[in-house]
């Protein structure tokens, strides 16, 4: 099953924590958003394995917005 990891608020991407292929458990931080000078960690809803990412370093990004999809294992 898919699970899209959206952005909890709007912000600037500041980190990516993985990267295509890797494996990821559920409550991993996977991306971290910068916003008001506050970093806010996104962590994955699932174990599985990261099949996309549709955000980079420094782009900005809107609420709700998907940044990574995982294939959940569970």
């Amino acid at each position: 099953m898919r699970h899209e990891i959206k952005a909890e608020m709007s912000g600037t991407v500041w980190k990516l924590l993985v990267k295509v292929g890797d494996s990821v458990t559920t409550g991993q931080e996977v991306i971290i958003l910068e916003s008001m000078k506050m970093e806010v960690p996104i962590e994955s809803p699932c174990a599985g394995t990261v099949r996309e990412i549709l955000s980079e370093p420094e782009q900005f990004v809107d609420e709700g917005v998907t940044l990574i999809i995982v294939e959940s294992t569970d």
